[in-house]
């Protein structure tokens, strides 16, 4: 169901402080994970639960650059090795936990799950995260009630914003009718499209005259397990123009979204996300109002999807209908479908 040998995200770096009680737990693929940061601030990953009767380590205590089991006192190193246990005066074989590896970068936390020789970062996605100076964005996270499966269909299918998103990010059924081309990629699909000469989407409808049309340029790489990296151009409508190539329109806002969604288990998912423009494009208030419309969007999203995995177990195995908006969805889940079964059968060293 989860590939094993894959960086899953964990959160926003700012998630895990360095406090003495900062013990932060993310359930990701099916297992609970602590996190925390030693003195010199690297973050530890291990399994949150003590080999002994396997009580929560996140329940415990940071002690310097080790976490202390507050059921019976044992103590663990950043390594997971038991460095010391109250009342004995030597630490019992097998008393470790297991640990994983971790990596920073672009704000986001991501922990590796599987064979650590093949814990390779150059496997992590390339994205924008918060700091970078050339961006203004924010950031976010949400719960959702679905599986990640799902996630994957729903991100890889952008005409879905006209309908789900009425209020938001639409505003006109113009995407119902994109025609974009997925490129499959070792890991992934990436796809590029324009929708031209749409209005704006209705959370921007009482900036611009009724009749103002743009272009909006789409350049999005989605990666396994579940990471959607967005680049959102809003041009200047091409008059005239037609086809399947991006627009030359004046730029008017450059927009960039970074967003991972990490399984908490069959039925549920960690979302983070970010949103915003570069600063050469961005001017006083569109950031907070871009915002506080991807929470709402995201909302939309969470409703349909909580709604659709509800009926999914009602009618298990009901049929359904394919149409033109699933070649994205099938040709990812086709690639995670793919390295799952490379995985299981050992093929090919990386899964």
């Amino acid at each position: 169901m989860f590939l094993r040998n894959a960086w899953y995200c964990a959160g926003w770096d700012e998630d895990i402080g360095i406090g003495a009680t900062d013990l932060v737990v993310r359930k990701i693929a099916g297992q609970s994970i602590l996190l925390y940061r030693t003195q010199e601030g690297r973050i530890v990953a291990m399994e949150d639960r003590c080999p002994h009767r396997s009580a929560p380590l996140s329940l415990g205590r940071k002690e310097g650059n080790a976490v202390r089991c507050m059921y019976h006192g044992m103590l663990f190193g950043p390594d997971g090795g038991c460095k010391a246990v109250p009342g004995m005066d030597k630490v019992p074989a097998g008393a470790n936990v297991r640990t994983y590896p971790v990596a920073e970068r672009d704000n986001w936390v991501w922990v590796w799950l599987g064979d650590v020789e093949k814990a390779d970062e150059a496997l992590i996605c390339e994205a924008i995260g918060p700091s970078d100076p050339k961006w203004v964005l924010k950031t976010n996270q949400l719960q959702i009630n679905t599986g990640y499966r799902e996630e994957i269909a729903n991100l890889a299918d952008l005409s879905h914003v006209s309908w789900v998103h009425g209020m938001t990010f639409g505003g006109s059924d113009d995407w119902a009718f994109i025609k974009p081309r997925h490129e499959l990629r070792p890991r992934g699909i990436e796809t590029k499209y324009c929708v031209r000469g749409v209005p704006a989407p209705s959370f921007a409808k009482h900036l611009f005259p009724s009749d103002a049309r743009f272009d909006i340029n789409v350049h999005v790489r989605l990666s396994v397990p579940c990471n959607f990296i967005l680049s959102f151009a809003v041009r200047e409508a091409e008059v005239g123009a037609t086809g399947r190539g991006m627009s030359n329109g004046k730029l008017l806002l450059d927009t960039f979204s970074s967003q991972a969604v990490t399984p908490r288990d069959e039925g549920s998912v960690d979302y983070y996300f970010s949103w915003g423009t570069s600063k050469e494009t961005w001017f006083p208030g569109i950031t907070d109002l871009m915002h506080r419309t991807n929470i709402d969007a995201f909302l939309e999203d969470k409703r349909i999807l909580e709604g659709q995995r509800e009926r999914l177990q009602q009618y298990p195995g009901a049929p359904q209908v394919d149409i033109v908006h699933d070649a994205g969805p099938g040709r990812m889940l086709w690639v995670l479908d793919k390295l799952l079964t490379e995985e299981a059968e050992g093929v090919g060293g990386l899964a």
